[in-house]
């Protein structure tokens, strides 16, 4: 809902007050279609050249997120924490038992209770490859830490091409309204020995090359690149928070104490309350 107002007021702005300063849409409207599809057309090519297909179908697939949000939200940490508490108690009381859960994760009433993250390959495969590691006496904490803080990373930098790759196309928008003001500054002087007011016209036309490549760069393309990094760093600190918790065991604390670890390494804003979440624990012990 905030993009599309965002959107709705960076049009009313730029075309209101250009329209309540005295300005005709005329020119504008007759040279749109001429200079968007020179820009949008090459930014498209660019775009198509510097990326493969799995990259421009992860970029179209991404752009929801500005409309969308993050993916997980403060109800999703609260039942990430209760789901690894279980599988720690678990772990400390019959490691045996734990290996049905973290073997067929799909088929385990654990993971069955929480069918948004059971649905998140990424968080399944971290917590179980974690615990899977731990059973096998792979006990060093820091060495865990260290593997799950590259694992989150790669994932991170693979996640962050969406944004990287609209924002290269946000850089070359100006460039591409220059290339299309040129040609169209060619056109005129082709046409020199019009009358001024032809002249003007046609220059003004050339002009809104310029405008509409400054325009989608810094009022469009590069808001969502930016919206997209936000949303996709944000959605980060759910597989950190996996770590947090997931180490915290391997130093041998209580499950109530690498839970808390978990909560207290949640951003403020999603995290949820000490009550809260005793209550959400109890409410799955009793389950």
């Amino acid at each position: 809902m905030l993009g599309l107002i965002g959107i709705a007021i960076i049009f009313v702005m730029v075309f209101g007050g250009y329209l309540a300063a005295g300005g005709k849409m005329g020119i504008i409207l007759k040279s749109l279609p001429f200079e968007l599809a020179m820009i949008g057309g090459a930014a498209i090519g660019a775009f198509l050249l510097s990326n493969d297909g799995t990259g421009v179908k992860q970029t179209l697939g991404d752009i929801k997120k500005v409309f969308k949000g993050p993916h997980w939200k403060s109800a999703d940490y609260r039942d990430l924490l209760c789901l690894l508490h279980e599988l720690i108690r678990l772990a400390k009381q019959n490691p045996i038992q734990l290996e049905v859960h973290i073997e067929s994760p799909k088929t385990s009433d654990i993971f069955l209770r929480y069918p948004k993250i059971q649905m998140d390959h990424e968080a399944i495969e971290l917590i179980c490859d974690t615990l899977r590691s731990a059973s096998m006496n792979y006990d060093d904490p820091h060495q865990v830490e260290e593997v799950l803080e590259k694992r989150i990373e790669a994932n991170l930098h693979h996640s962050l091409h969406s944004s990287h790759a609209l924002q290269t196309i946000a850089d070359g928008l100006p460039a591409l309204g220059i290339v299309a003001a040129v040609l169209g500054v060619i056109k005129t002087m082709a046409s020199i020995d019009q009358p001024p007011e032809i002249l003007g016209k046609m220059i003004g036309g050339a002009l809104v090359g310029t405008f509409l490549g400054v325009f989608l760069a810094y009022g469009l393309v590069g808001p969502f690149a930016t919206k997209i990094q936000t949303v996709v760093e944000g959605d980060a600190h759910f597989y950190q928070l996996i770590r947090e918790v997931l180490v915290a065991n391997m130093h041998n604390h209580s499950a109530s104490i690498c839970i808390e670890v978990g909560r207290q390494n949640t951003p403020q804003h999603i995290r949820p309350a000490f009550a809260e979440l005793e209550e959400a624990l109890r409410e799955a012990k009793v389950s």
